[in-house]
């Protein structure tokens, strides 16, 4: 559960990491094209909340163990 869990928290920052590179191509560009990079910059903030709960609930229901001491 947990290598599954990983995983797919690793498979929604790639594809978060894509969807900005996809509206700075876009902000670059000099089209009038301002609709679809907001909706790149918009699915990359929703994936970023998305992430930030489900390593919430991941660790509030113990399938992820957090580091205890990081020194």
């Amino acid at each position: 559960m947990q290598i599954v869990l990983k995983l797919l928290l690793v498979a929604l920052l790639l594809f978060i990491v894509f969807n900005l590179g996809r509206a700075l191509v876009l902000m670059l560009k000099d089209d009038n094209s301002n609709h679809n990079m907001s909706q790149y910059l918009g699915r990359r903030v929703a994936l970023s909340a998305f992430v930030v709960v489900l390593l919430i609930l991941a660790l509030m229901g113990g399938w992820l163990q957090p580091n205890p001491r990081p020194y």
